[in-house]
């Protein structure tokens, strides 16, 4: 059975467009939204994954 997502899609979202539009630090972004810095940072690696930035990960 797959774990319950902690925070909504839209949460996720918006959180990885600041951080990409306003290049605001994950660690202040994540604090203002109340978030987990780790989870942020993930998303932003994966978003940066799936627009071709990134060839350390699989895209999503």
């Amino acid at each position: 059975m797959p774990a319950s997502r902690q925070y909504p899609d839209e949460l996720c979202e918006r959180a990885v467009r600041e951080v990409s539009a306003t290049g605001r630090p994950i660690a202040r972004v994540a604090k203002d939204l109340g978030i987990r810095k780790e989870a942020l940072r993930g998303w932003a690696r994966q978003a940066e994954a799936d627009r071709g930035e990134r060839g350390d990960r699989l895209t999503g």
